[in-house]
């Protein structure tokens, strides 16, 4: 383990990894709310999978399905405070889906108690997809921290 100096802070970097790819320390150095909005956006990730696979409509879809709603607004919430991208002040075109993010969240649960399940399950499925695969992609472009830990420097 080699302590590295980046912008004011010490970053541990795993020299006998391949490439000496930084650690997942280096996500949790970040300035808040980086390191729980990542987190937490994993946790959708796999919750997420697990949802679009099981049974739907049972207790534990239910359940599931809050916890992820609550994953889901933590990750668009906490999004509004990380400004890394500032194209309109200290906002970005990443801010307008989780705007979008929050609606829909709202929406999909007002379908389903509705009844309109089929609105509520392309809803979800379009979240899951748009909101955490396709911006967790973006995640992966080079300089930003998601890139760094998992392809290294």
């Amino acid at each position: 383990m080699e302590a590295v100096s980046r912008g004011g802070q010490l970053w541990y970097r795993n020299a006998t990894t391949p490439h000496g790819s930084w650690t997942v320390q280096t996500l949790l150095l970040e300035a808040a709310p980086i390191p729980s909005h990542a987190l937490a956006a994993l946790l959708a990730i796999a919750l997420g999978a697990l949802q679009l696979v099981r049974p739907k409509g049972g207790t534990a879809h239910r359940a599931l399905g809050w916890l992820w709603v609550g994953l889901m607004a933590y990750v668009a919430g906490s999004s509004l405070w990380i400004s890394e991208i500032q194209l309109w002040g200290r906002y970005s075109p990443i801010h307008l889906l989780s705007v979008w993010t929050l609606g829909s969240l709202v929406f999909a649960v007002a379908m389903v108690r509705l009844g309109n399940i089929n609105a509520h399950r392309r809803t979800m499925q379009s979240l899951f997809f748009l909101a955490l695969v396709v911006t967790g992609l973006f995640t992966l472009m080079p300089g930003r921290v998601m890139h760094t830990i998992i392809v290294g420097s």
